[in-house]
């Protein structure tokens, strides 16, 4: 694959957005230009390359091999641009770091931790831009679907730098209603009338979540879901019983812990980024300020069982 000249910085930049984005109309947002722009402009790079580097999809542009290896430079290129910007006009610069950064995380976690911290920190950096995926289930950073991925396996494979980020306990929960017209469960087997909210087993994405056969396998399941929130809700509208991340339900009145000294889990969370994001400052920034985050959140992550 022959490597990019420097004169085809202006075509790499559309490349750059939509290797991020994965659509054209994403990437036209970003670069304040049509979506027509954006495909001219990564034909064009193509022509020049003579390589495709993307697969045109349904759901948008996915990279290709040759993308996925040409991404690298053009990021070190990105960062050598701004840098020389804040050197030459640091006040047109803007102080601190700028572009785009990708956290990938778990649902519950990204959407009740890390969203109001991510905020803040790009009101503290108006150059830097945050996209959140708070999805239930695994993001590759093989494949570039983000910067920094939070997840509940540690990567084992490829060139990443990997760090514990945090641990964090959950416990079974109910509705403080639903419990009140059944009889009182003070040990395991009186868990055998009631029935459960959980997770779809054959779309569960990884055995982390795997609870509820360690506590009392379930004879019924009233409400299964993908979705923690989705489970969370139900079990607030009175369908049962569900483990629940103890920084999702601790903080809900309707709520009430059952049994947790003995349907006690506790999980961790490790964060992983390529191995070349550590000469990269905007992933950097991101990086340090969760690890930050982690240990700020670790009283309501970790709460103590005596309640």
């Amino acid at each position: 694959m022959t490597k990019p000249a420097g004169n085809d910085w202006d075509n790499l930049r559309y490349f750059l957005e939509l290797a991020r984005t994965g659509t054209l109309a994403a990437a036209a947002r970003r670069t304040g230009v049509e979506h027509t722009t954006v495909a001219r402009r990564i034909l064009q790079l193509e022509k020049s390359m003579a390589v495709p580097l993307f697969a045109r999809e349904a759901a948008g542009h996915r990279l290709t091999e040759a993308g996925r290896q040409l991404l690298p430079a053009v990021e070190a290129m990105e960062a050598a641009v701004l840098g020389a910007q804040q050197l030459v006009a640091p006040d047109a610069a803007g102080s601190g770091p700028a572009g785009l950064v990708r956290v990938g995380a778990t649902e519950g976690f990204g959407t009740l931790i890390l969203a109001p911290h991510l905020a803040r920190l790009t009101q503290k950096y108006p150059h830097l831009s945050v996209d959140l995926l708070a999805v239930p289930r695994m993001l590759h950073l093989s494949r570039r679907e983000a910067d920094i991925v939070i997840s509940l396996e540690r990567p084992k494979r490829g060139s990443v730098v990997v760090t514990r980020l945090t641990d964090y306990t959950l416990l079974l929960y109910g509705q403080r209603e639903y419990l009140a017209r059944h009889a009182l469960i003070t040990r395991r087997e009186d868990l055998s009338g009631h029935a459960f909210v959980n997770y779809v087993d054959d779309l569960l994405f990884t055995k982390e979540l795997q609870f509820l056969e360690d506590v009392f396998p379930p004879r019924r399941f009233s409400l299964r879901s993908t979705s923690i929130m989705a489970q969370y809700q139900a079990v607030r509208a009175g369908a049962g019983l569900a483990v629940l991340p103890a920084f999702l339900a601790d903080g809900d009145t309707s709520l009430a812990r059952v049994l947790p000294n003995e349907a006690c889990f506790t999980r961790t969370f490790w964060m992983s980024m390529p191995a070349e994001g550590k000469h990269q400052a905007r992933i950097q920034t991101v990086w340090a300020f969760l690890k930050g985050v982690g240990q700020m959140e670790a009283a309501r992550l970790r709460p103590r069982l005596t309640a």
